[in-house]
């Protein structure tokens, strides 16, 4: 059997986390994901299909305030995100970690969207 590499074994954990997880209107899913670069974060309704908000270090907001994909960076990211759903009438939703470890920058965002006020 071969090796998989680290983009194919996330991609697999992915998987497997999307076969439990999916968002509703009432509660969407909160994906995040992260690269070296940058992050990225979105309420996504899985029965429409749209995704309803989003943030991420690419947008204005981040890049006025010097945004970077590090662990500050994803602080201000989870608050920012958490406005941008409350904003568009998102008070809890269900947390899409994407296949990564659930510790550092996927952290920092779910316990500050937690922090300004979004129910995981």
């Amino acid at each position: 059997m071969a090796k998989r590499n680290r983009k194919e074994q996330r991609a697999r954990r992915h998987f497997r986390i999307r076969k439990k997880i999916s968002g509703t209107s009432a509660t969407p899913r909160m994906s995040v994901y992260t690269s070296e670069k940058h992050i990225y974060v979105q309420f996504i309704d899985d029965v429409n299909g749209v995704t309803l908000a989003s943030a991420s270090t690419v947008s204005s907001e981040s890049k006025e305030q010097g945004i970077k994909a590090n662990l500050d960076g994803a602080a201000f990211l989870g608050k920012l995100a958490a406005e941008k759903a409350k904003a568009a009438g998102i008070e809890s939703v269900v947390f899409d970690r994407g296949g990564f470890a659930y510790h550092g920058r996927v952290k920092a965002i779910a316990d500050n969207a937690r922090e300004a006020g979004l129910q995981l």
